[in-house]
C-alpha cells in the first residue's frame, strides 16, 4: 500500500512538472521569427492606433512567467494593455538568442529578464524598461505597471494632448 501511494505521488509530481513546463512553453517560442513577430505587431498597431510592447525573455525565466501570469490575472493591467498595446513575446534562450532582433532593439537584454521595449506604430523604439522597477514584494506592482504602460502609450505621446502647453 505504501509503495502504491509513493508511486502515485511520484507520478503526480511528474505530471505537475510536465504541465508547468508545457504552460511556460506557451509564452515564448524559441523557433519563432522575432523580426516577423514584431513586424506583424507593428502593422497591427498602425491599424489599431496602438503601440507595441515587446517583452523579451524566456520560458526558463521565472520572472517572465510571473509577469505573464500577472498581466493575464490582473484585470486593470490586462484591460489597459489590450486597449493600448500589441504585445509580442520575443524569446531569449540558449536555443535562440535572437541576436539580430535584439541588436536592432538596442540590446535590451543588458537589463536582465524580462525586459520591455516600447515601439511606436512605425516601429521606432521609444523606451526600454527594466522590469525591476515594476516589482514589489516578490511580484509585480499593479500601480507601477499601469504607470509604465500609461506613460508610453500612444495617447501619452500624442502632441494634441499638449497643445495648451504651447502658450
Amino acid at each position: 500500500m505504501k509503495n502504491r501511494l509513493a508511486v502515485f505521488l511520484f507520478m503526480l509530481g511528474i505530471l505537475l512538472i510536465q504541465e508547468t513546463t508545457a504552460q511556460k512553453k506557451k509564452i515564448y517560442n524559441p523557433r519563432a521569427n522575432a523580426n516577423e513577430q514584431i513586424s506583424d505587431a507593428i502593422n497591427k498597431a498602425r491599424i489599431e492606433k496602438k503601440h507595441v510592447l515587446v517583452m523579451v525573455g524566456g520560458n526558463w525565466c521565472s520572472w517572465c512567467v510571473k509577469f505573464d501570469k500577472f498581466v493575464t490575472g490582473d484585470y486593470a493591467v490586462s484591460e489597459y494593455l489590450d486597449q493600448h498595446y500589441i504585445l509580442v513575446h520575443v524569446n531569449y534562450s540558449k536555443e535562440n538568442h535572437n541576436y539580430r532582433t535584439l541588436q536592432e532593439l538596442g540590446f535590451p537584454q543588458r537589463f536582465g529578464f524580462p525586459v520591455f521595449v516600447v515601439l511606436d506604430e512605425k516601429g521606432q523604439r521609444l523606451h526600454t524598461q527594466n522590469s525591476v522597477y515594476l516589482e514589489k514584494d516578490g511580484g509585480y506592482d499593479e500601480e507601477a505597471v499601469l504607470n509604465f504602460l500609461k506613460h508610453w502609450s500612444n495617447d501619452a505621446l500624442n502632441p494634441a494632448n499638449y497643445e495648451k502647453d504651447k502658450n
